[in-house]
C-alpha cells in the first residue's frame, strides 16, 4: 500500500469521526437550546431531540446538582457535548497523523 492510499483513507475515516462527534454534539446542544426556550415538549420533534440527547448525554445528565434545573441541565448535557467534541475531534487529529 502506498503512502498516498493510507493517508487517503484515514483521511477519510478521521473526516468521518470528526462529522459523528460533531453530529452528537450538535443534537445535545439543540437539546439544551430547546428546553432554555421553552420548547413545546408535545412537539414530536422536540420529543426525539430530548429523548436522543438524553440517551448520549446519560452517563453526563445529574452529574452536577445545581439548585436551578436550568444549570443542571446546561451542565450535564454540556459536559456530553464537550467531551464528544474533544474525543472525537481528538481521535480524528490521531489519525490524520
Amino acid at each position: 500500500m502506498s503512502y498516498r492510499t493510507r493517508t487517503g483513507s484515514s483521511g477519510s475515516v478521521a473526516r468521518i469521526i470528526a462529522a459523528v462527534a460533531d453530529v452528537l454534539a450538535f443534537i445535545i446542544i439543540l437539546w439544551i437550546l430547546m428546553y432554555l426556550l421553552d420548547a413545546n415538549r408535545g412537539n414530536d420533534f422536540v420529543q426525539w431531540v430530548h429523548d436522543a440527547a438524553t440517551w448520549l448525554a446519560g452517563w453526563s445528565y445529574d452529574l452536577f446538582t445545581f439548585d436551578a434545573a436550568w444549570a443542571r441541565v446546561v451542565a450535564g448535557y454540556g459536559l456530553a457535548a464537550v467531551v464528544y467534541l474533544f474525543i472525537g475531534h481528538a481521535v480524528a487529529g490521531r489519525l490524520r497523523r
